[in-house]
């Protein structure tokens, strides 16, 4: 009896999905040599699912890390925007250098700056039919209120990483230098169950996926 997320169900998964191109193989080899988190594979086929289903046109991603989540979001759908956020300026380097190799600089845009503090150019290139938050956990609520507005009425919000390796079961079982962290994203999940103006189901693929819906008015 296998539970769903047994690694023998993730291996079937990956077996039976069409391989990825060599590309995306050589993003994944340098995230993990350089121990940099990207989504894992079932994961991104789910954003770009929704990215589909969607037909998001533009779509703002809050943590740009190497660029491996935009350049794939951007294979489900060619044509769309992407508006992706990153502080760090090894990343943000990183990020640039594999979007120019891809040459797909004319879709996706990196802005280098703290997200919580670049929101004027981001207002300024939205408003936006997806949102994907992958950035610093402890921020998320912030990163949710702070870009909530620049929504469609029929967008949604995509935030990854709510499990956290399952420790926000019970975040005093984490290891103490986790606690805090594993806390707030928590209360982060327990704040978007009970927000009034979204429906969000959090789904255990990869790391954890809420998807929040606006409710229409």
């Amino acid at each position: 009896m296998f539970s769903l997320n047994d690694d023998n169900i993730l291996d079937y998964l990956d077996q039976i999905t069409t391989p990825p191109d060599d590309w995306v193989n050589k993003l994944e080899a340098e995230a993990e040599e350089n121990h940099v988190p990207i989504m894992d594979r079932q994961g991104i086929l789910l954003l770009q699912q929704l990215i589909r289903l969607h037909q998001a046109d533009k779509i703002l991603e809050i943590g740009t890390a190497i660029g491996y989540s935009a350049l794939r979001m951007l294979e489900a759908k060619p044509d769309t925007k992407i508006i992706s956020v990153e502080r760090n300026n090894e990343m943000y380097q990183r990020a640039m250098h594999n979007i120019n190799t891809q040459n797909k600089q004319e879709h996706i845009d990196v802005i280098f700056g703290d997200a919580l503090e670049v929101e004027d150019l981001i207002h300024d290139k939205g408003p936006y039919d997806l949102i994907f938050i992958d950035a610093a956990k402890g921020q998320y609520r912030h990163f949710f209120e702070k870009y909530q507005t620049y929504l469609t009425d029929s967008g949604c919000i995509v935030t990854d990483n709510v499990l956290f390796r399952g420790l926000v079961v019970n975040p005093n079982y984490a290891p103490k230098r986790l606690q805090n962290l594993a806390k707030k994203i928590d209360h982060y999940n327990q704040w978007l169950m009970e927000h009034p103006d979204y429906h969000t189901t959090i789904l255990p693929v990869g790391d954890g996926v809420a998807i929040s819906l606006k409710k229409k008015k």
